[in-house]
């Protein structure tokens, strides 16, 4: 997971990087382009703020990379029930992970866009209890695994993400750079869960399974920053699990964006 968060941020820097002198070869006339619709292979015109016409926009893009921390609430509650003791995490290392790869859409003016994308989602719970939760089992059972001791116990999901965001950005101040307002509604598909468990007994070990996540989640997300960083944060409307034992526990994160713009 750390090589693909350090690879990701690599092609996003370098796409930054190398996205406006590969325009620029192609019409070396313009002075200003407006890359604010994302980097990679895109599909886009000239644009600056005298932009009056609307037009579509799209295609295979890098960009909204979220990194942060993710935390359970348990019907409204930042403490965990007695039936979800056994999810117990560390605040500090249970985190989120996501980015976009493609996006669709119409940008009305120069500072509103609507636009669906699509992209990658991680949620990364870091287990306090060396315990290990069953695969393909009707109900969360878990079998307590002392003496042995996991240095690290990590349950998971991954999603794949289809957000609908409605953008709203100022004009280019005096350094070209904007303040943006990005938030909608999002709806994500399960990919899997996973178990990584590494203790000195065992070794590294990796379980996959569905784990009572739910097959299709949905909720919103609001994301303000200026120029390509931001903050955001998602929350997730429906459970996380399908269990009845596990009722109104849900998702929410928060953290930073980059490749906002």
């Amino acid at each position: 997971m750390k090589r693909l968060i350090y690879t990701t941020l690599l092609v996003s820097g370098l796409a930054g990087v190398m996205a406006p002198g590969a325009f620029a070869q192609q019409d070396s006339t313009k002075k200003k382009m407006d890359y604010s619709e994302g980097h990679g292979i895109i599909i886009k015109t000239k644009s600056t703020d005298s932009v009056k016409k609307g037009r579509f926009v799209g295609g295979i893009t890098f960009t909204r990379v979220d990194l942060g921390f993710s935390r359970l609430i348990d019907n409204g509650s930042f403490n965990l029930s007695p039936n979800n003791d056994f999810l117990d995490y560390k605040g500090g290392k249970t985190s989120t992970f996501s980015f976009d790869v493609l996006q669709f859409g119409y940008r009305f003016n120069s500072n509103f866009k609507v636009y669906v994308a699509g992209g990658f989602d991680w949620t990364l719970i870091r287990l306090r209890k060396d315990i290990t939760i069953a695969k393909n089992s009707n109900e969360f059972v878990y079998t307590d695994q002392a003496p042995i001791h996991f240095s690290k116990n990590r349950f998971s999901s991954s999603y794949v993400h289809i957000p609908l965001n409605f953008e709203f950005r100022t004009s280019e101040n005096k350094n070209s750079k904007r303040f943006y307002l990005v938030l909608g509604p999002e709806v994500s598909f399960l990919l899997n869960g996973k178990i990584k468990q590494v203790s000195e007994e065992r070794g590294k070990e990796k379980q996959y399974d569905s784990y009572h996540f739910q097959s299709v989640r949905y909720g919103g997300t609001v994301r303000f920053g200026y120029g390509g960083i931001g903050l955001f944060t998602k929350y997730y409307f429906n459970d996380m699990f399908t269990t009845a034992q596990q009722a109104g526990l849900k998702n929410m994160s928060f953290g930073v964006t980059f490749g906002l713009n």
